[in-house]
């Protein structure tokens, strides 16, 4: 197996067009799985962590783009504030030494329908930006997934960065395990509150062939909330509709039986867990109204 070790974005994606079927490794949280129990043996591995440019975030065009190589520590740490949802979820990857290594663009390559990031991702309505020899082009996080561990990522692309409108209104993070921590999600839900332009942003995990959004229920709930004037009032949410939105939740989801749960069992904790989010969040939202 080869390794290449480029210093540059430049000589990285020069080294992905040689070499389409080199895979790319900077946290190695996935990657070295992968390859320790020989589920993969990839001609080459193109070390990432060399390229300082894919360690970076900033300020861009009203977004905040995530270069691929940011961990999820620097996410918790410096980017709470303005990507709560994703900092939330990033809190619960893994152990410490993980979150030191794993970064948000290794979790979006790997593309597991379990990542932790994808739901926040989802519900703030990111964008996946894709670097070649031939130029960039950014991916709307929704039509990224295209299977289980599959992505739109064509071979001589690299991940290079995510990026993220920052929060307007409060958001969640839900997960649920078989253990309390260092687990892989049975099922997971994120929720992200737009008053800016009146609009809610819902993402799954685990509970269908690829991480996705719940955009009916993201529909349903908005005119809802319109339609009661509680956008503006800020007034206190009815239970009947935090918990009607749960059950809209659960219609975008198509989960499986599996080692870690049932598929019923990974319906009715949507439903649970969209609920609290939504209870949690619009607690946020009515406080920040009466301070």
């Amino acid at each position: 197996m080869e390794f290449l070790a480029p210093t540059s974005l430049a000589e990285a994606v020069a080294a992905k067009a040689e070499q389409p079927n080199a895979v790319p490794i900077i946290g190695g949280t996935d990657v070295m799985v992968e390859l320790n129990f020989d589920r993969h043996r990839p001609p080459a591995l193109i070390d990432l962590t060399r390229v300082p440019e894919l360690s970076e975030w900033a300020p861009d065009n009203g977004h905040i783009r995530l270069g691929a190589g940011v961990t999820y520590t620097r996410v918790i740490n410096e980017l709470s504030d303005l990507l709560p949802g994703l900092a939330m979820a990033s809190r619960t990857v893994g152990s410490p030494q993980i979150r030191n290594r794993g970064t948000v663009g290794g979790n979006l390559g790997a593309a597991s329908p379990a990542g932790d990031s994808h739901p926040p991702l989802l519900a703030a309505g990111a964008a996946v930006e894709l670097l070649s020899v031939d130029g960039t082009r950014t991916v709307p996080i929704e039509e990224f997934y295209t299977g289980v561990k599959e992505h739109v990522a064509r071979p001589a692309e690299l991940i290079s960065a995510v990026l993220v409108t920052p929060a307007t209104g409060p958001q969640q993070f839900s997960k649920i395990g078989t253990r309390n921590a260092m687990v892989i999600a049975v099922s997971a839900f994120s929720l992200a509150l737009h008053p800016d332009r009146k609009q809610v942003g819902a993402g799954i995990g685990s509970a269908a062939p690829t991480p996705r959004r719940a955009a009916a229920a993201e529909t349903w709930l908005a005119e809802a909330l319109e339609a009661d004037n509680l956008w503006e009032s800020r007034g206190p949410l009815p239970d009947a509709l935090a918990a009607e939105f749960g059950e809209h939740v659960k219609t975008a989801a198509a989960p499986i039986d599996d080692v870690r749960g049932t598929a019923a069992y990974r319906l009715h904790s949507l439903s649970v867990m969209a609920r609290r989010c939504l209870t949690w969040a619009w607690a946020d939202y009515s406080r920040i109204g009466r301070s």
